[in-house]
This record gives C-alpha cells, structure tokens and sequence, in this order.
C-alpha cells in the first residue's frame, strides 16, 4: 500500500516540476549552437573571387558626395567661446 501510495506521489511532484519548468522557460537539456561549415575548397574560392569581381565591375560605382562645410552663425560662435 505505501508503495502505490509512494507512486502516486513520485508522479505528482514530478509533473508538477516539469510544469513549472516549462512556464519558467528552463529546458532539461542544452541545445549547442552549430556553425556553418565555410567554403575552403581552392576551386570554389577562385571561382568566387572571379565572379565577385565581374559583378562589381558590371556595377557603376557612385561617386563620393562632396562636403559641405556649415558655417556657424554669429550666437553659435559666441556660445563656444562661452564655454
């Protein structure tokens, strides 16, 4: 009898753990993160050095904008000597 009655109790408090685990966001296990597995074959980057340059010569680069320069106005400057 103490036996079922162990049982039954075992159950409960373990449901109730997993529950409270779940709501509180705590997993049983960690998950690791993979990483990615980079192109180190010769061929393939030859191949895509090749073709990262034809496509950026295709592409007609913009030219740098020019910079305007702002002149301070007469109450910004004596603010500066100000401080």
């Amino acid at each position: 009898m103490s036996g079922i009655v162990d049982q039954v109790l075992n159950g409960v408090v373990k449901g109730a753990l997993s529950e409270i685990l779940t709501k509180t966001g705590l997993r049983k296990t960690r998950r690791t993160r993979r990483r990615t597995k980079s192109n180190t074959s010769l061929a393939g980057g030859i191949v895509d050095s090749v073709l990262e340059a034809a496509i950026n010569a295709a592409v007609k680069p913009t030219p740098a904008k020019k910079q305007v320069s702002k002149r301070r106005t007469a109450a910004a400057r004596s603010r500066q000597r100000l401080r």
